[in-house]
């Protein structure tokens, strides 16, 4: 009897693999961003995208299968996700004022040669 499926299991099961599949090809979407670019932020904040669809896409499917677990990956993959952005932007940032203090020498070096 407990297989039986009731009137409203069948409409949200519907809407569940209806989002499933729009956040899916948002993914997509957002790999493309993330490969293409053109700049590293645009990189970071698609990175961030995946992640937080992928968390939703966890959190939908803890939902649809009644598995409790779920939830629990969904938040240890939160956690990790926040962490890689944050170690990226990090990363970019260094990266950035490195360039930013060999342009600064290059032109006070020009400066000092030019006088």
């Amino acid at each position: 009897m407990e297989n039986i499926p009731t009137a409203l299991e069948k409409p949200s099961h519907v809407l569940f693999v209806a989002a499933l599949i729009f956040l899916a090809v948002m993914v997509v979407l957002c790999l493309v961003r993330a490969i293409i670019g053109p700049k590293v932020a645009d990189r970071i904040v698609a990175t961030n995208m995946m992640g937080t669809m992928i968390m939703v896409m966890i959190a939908i499917l803890a939902l649809m299968l009644q598995e409790g677990y779920l939830v629990d990956i969904c938040l240890i993959y939160a956690m990790i996700s926040f962490l890689a952005v944050v170690c990226l932007t990090k990363v970019y940032m260094g990266v950035y004022q490195e360039q930013k203090m060999k342009k600064r020498r290059k032109k006070e070096k020009e400066k000092n040669d030019m006088d």
